[in-house]
């Protein structure tokens, strides 16, 4: 890239001198990517003279970040996924050289604050990569997510290249395997590979020798080395042995997986997810209460079931336990957040822990607070959750699944404390979401508190054995995109630390694991017999009735079709900027009318300053565009059950869901929608792109421009007027999509898979990487616990209001 580069300033030096001065000119002294582009497209159709050097036009595509220093310019470029370079611009000079990243984020900085003098010239600058070298790293950007493949692959081979050494490593990890105190798989009898090849010769044969639906264990197994564990019928335990056999005479990565996937590990698993109300109903619509209290509610079902499912198959008779581990609330707004158990509906022995924060003296915080301000309390909250944890499971769990940045701070400290395998889950990176939040957090600090969640962030990820993500993107990004871990590979907070390396999209530890929607809930709207027409009447006169209790509009013209929006009110989401384009379109009002669910219709009713701010400008722009007679604006449902059948009646009507979020991580209702069969249009800057296939399944819409928006939308009406068929392949597109790939019980298998191949990884190579997580340990000394207490001692706020 540099030799070209050089090449061009040669070749058309008049050219891109012009080019260069109107890219410092144009406002920076910080350009994004589209920035950059749309400077580059109004200097091609100018007067001046022509770049044809297509070198030039290829730099400029892959230009994420422009940072304008007096005639300098310094070029951040991500030649493709997750593979990025820095280039220095003297555009008086007309002279270029390639910079490290520290380089790049210096010059940063200096556009920032200005130039450092004196001490402040040297920064604290975070850097993995040295504690990464010899551990192995995928190449290919079209392996990133799928860590557990790579990992069994290259890990496989080092480990069975040792001759016996690595096998007996195997032979020690099936030794240390138990439950409520007895032995699992292996007894003192068997302690070397040897011994446990010809203990599975004789075991093989008597298990050959019984009914195969007999029970699979018994005296004479025991008497040659095995213990309970292997299976509970006589066939399902031989198959188990021979599995292992085959293993330990051709060791390979297939049978290995094969051969783990049967052994009883999991037994218990803690969740962590501190922020919030988290409760099972009357929290939907509090402050900072969403998608991911869903989410874990279904995933602890759906994991529950799967448990019970292998360890009953693996012939034992042993209950399996979940513990969602989130925060006490005294003052509970008559939620149940201030009940310290609570069972999970839809589960056996699932529970809900909650624990209080507690200040620095002790005492306990009775109000809510806000996701921005939780990290003074973060420490002390480990301690005595993992205090309450041990005595609810009577003992460790087996793996911990931390969520979003806290919880994953949080599982990061008890993982450690108790030497058990830790899964992150982020759910959503706020770093995405803020423009330059790294480079501008000393102006969001008082606020948003950006330097204890980054460094959170970064630690959490760092000591994870795994993390799983619902897609791709968020990892890696797309072509043109840069996903939201990627975000953490380099970035730099002035006069705080850059990191120049964070995290590594190629590190195997990225597993992508879709979630779904609860199919008893999400069912499709033609399933007639299994719809409650009590709840159906309900909806149909909420939607279509004059009621003004939380509400405002009425349709004047029921028999359209509905276009859907249901979420949260924030920015992101960007509810105002459909309902915008939606009024700016006479085309779509003419077609369809706009149900939109979400938020408090009185902007008296929420705390959340971010939530009134887009209440007051929705019903600004329905007085604006006189939409009263075409949009019925519902406050946001918490019932689950009424929810689904939200969807089932728009589809009734032949109408769509709309998911207008300028950037969404997943894309929870789009699956819920389109498992009901509700044609979907989302947004392309996310999960979506990948849920949906467009023109198959739903379509993509791009929400940073309102007019181009709505015309895909537009289209399918006017198409399904010409083509009624159109609606239903559609809606059968939708369902076969989110039957084939977002589904709880697909998740959960591949869930508890990954804890047992990370946890036995973990247990033979170390794979925790005990000198990372020391430099870890003094980065969070040094950095996090100063500033967290700073916060603390600063008062923390009791929301964002």
């Amino acid at each position: 890239m540099i030799e070209a580069l050089h090449r061009s300033l040669k070749d058309h030096r008049e050219a891109l001198y012009l080019f260069f001065r109107h890219l410092r000119e144009s406002g920076g002294p910080f350009l994004n990517r589209s920035d950059v582009q749309h400077v580059f497209r109004d200097f091609r159709e100018g007067p001046g003279p022509d770049l044809p050097d297509p070198r030039i036009g290829a730099l400029v595509a892959h230009t994420q970040e422009v940072v304008v220093r007096d005639s300098q310019l310094f070029l951040a470029v991500r030649e493709r996924v997750a593979h990025w370079r820095y280039l220095h611009i003297h555009t008086e000079e007309m002279q270029a050289r390639e910079l490290t990243v520290s380089e790049f984020l210096s010059a940063k900085e200096h556009a920032a604050v200005g130039a450092p003098g004196g001490a402040e010239r040297y920064a604290l600058e975070v850097d993995l990569s040295p504690f990464e070298r010899g551990f192995p790293k995928m190449q290919r950007a079209a392996s990133i997510g799928r860590g557990v493949d790579f990992l069994n692959r290259h890990l496989s081979s080092r480990l069975f290249g040792r001759s016996n050494g690595g096998l007996q490593r195997l032979v020690d990890f099936l030794r240390v395997h138990e439950v409520q105190g007895r032995p699992l798989l292996l007894n003192g009898s068997v302690n070397s590979v040897p011994e446990l090849k010809e203990a599975l010769r004789q075991g093989i044969a008597v298990l050959g020798e019984r009914d195969p639906e007999e029970d699979g264990f018994c005296r004479e197994l025991r008497q040659l080395g095995f213990e309970q564990g292997w299976g509970r019928t006589a066939s399902r335990a031989r198959d188990t042995m021979e599995i292992l056999s085959d293993l330990l005479e051709a060791p390979s990565a297939g049978t290995l997986e094969d051969f783990l996937a049967r052994v009883p590990m999991i037994f218990s698993i803690a969740i962590l997810s501190p922020h919030g109300f988290f409760a099972q109903s009357d929290v939907l619509g509090m402050p900072d209460t969403g998608g991911q209290v869903v989410y874990i509610l279904d995933q602890v079902r759906a994991l529950e079931r799967t448990m019970r499912d292998s360890i009953r198959a693996a012939g034992l008779d042993v209950e399996p336990r979940i513990v969602v581990l989130t925060r006490l609330i005294p003052e509970a707004r008559g939620t149940t957040c201030d009940q310290r158990l609570e069972p999970i509906l839809g589960a056996e022995r699932a529970t809900i822990l909650r624990v209080p924060f507690r200040t620095r003296g002790g005492d306990v915080v009775p109000h809510w607070i806000s996701r921005f301000e939780i990290w003074p309390y973060l420490e002390r909250y480990a301690v005595d959750a993992q205090r309450e944890l041990l005595a609810e499971l009577g003992g460790r769990p087996d793996f911990l699944v931390g969520n979003y940045s806290d919880g994953n701070l949080v599982a990061s400290i008890m993982a450690h404390r108790m030497g058990v395998t830790q899964c992150t889950i982020a759910h959503a990176l706020e770093k995405t979401k803020y423009d330059n939040s790294d480079l501008q957090w000393k102006e969001q600090e008082a606020e948003h508190h950006f330097s204890c969640q980054y460094t959170a962030d970064l630690i959490a990820m760092n000591t994870a054995d795994f993390i799983i993500t619902s897609t791709y993107q968020e990892i890696a990004g797309t072509e043109d995109t840069v996903g939201q871990y990627e975000s953490y590979r380099s970035f730099t907070m002035p006069d705080l630390y850059r990191v120049v390396a964070g995290i590594d999209c190629f590190d195997p530890k990225f597993n992508i694991v879709s979630p779904g929607a609860d199919h008893r809930v999400f069912f499709p709207w033609s399933d007639e017999d299994r719809r409650l027409e009590e709840v159906r009447s309900e909806i149909r006169e909420m939607v279509f009735g004059s009621g003004t209790d939380g509400a405002r509009g009425r349709l004047a013209n029921p028999d359209r079709p509905l276009l859907f929006a249901m979420s949260r009110l924030d920015r992101i989401k960007n509810v105002a900027g459909l309902l915008a384009a939606y009024g700016a379109s006479d085309a779509l009002r003419q077609r369809a009318n706009l149900l939109i669910i979400g938020g408090h219709v009185d902007p008296e009713r929420s705390n959340d300053r971010d939530e009134r701010a887009q209440i007051e400008t929705i019903h600004g722009l329905l007085d604006r565009y006189e939409l009263d007679g075409e949009v019925r604006w519902l406050q946001l449902q918490t019932d689950k059950n009424r929810v689904g059948e939200f969807y089932r009646v728009v589809a009734d009507t032949g109408g769509a869901f709309v998911q207008p979020a300028l950037f969404e991580a997943f894309g929870l209702t789009v699956v819920e929608a389109m498992s009901t069969g509700l044609p979907t249009f989302a947004t392309c800057h996310g999960g979506p792109r990948e849920i949906i296939q467009d023109g198959v399944s739903g379509y993509h819409i791009d929400p940073t421009d309102g007019d181009e928006m709505v015309v895909p939308i537009v289209d399918f009406f006017q198409a399904v007027d010409d083509d009624p068929e159109l609606w239903g392949r559609l809606s059968r597109g939708a369902m076969q999509r989110v039957r084939e790939r977002y589904n709880w019980p697909l998740y959960a298998e591949t869930l508890l898979k990954l804890s047992r191949i990370y946890g036995f990884w973990r247990f033979i190579t170390s794979l925790e990487r005990e000198e990372t997580r020391r430099y870890l340990e003094m980065f969070y000394g040094l950095m996090y616990r100063p500033r967290a207490r700073a916060l603390e001692e600063g008062g923390v706020r009791e929301d964002a209001g």
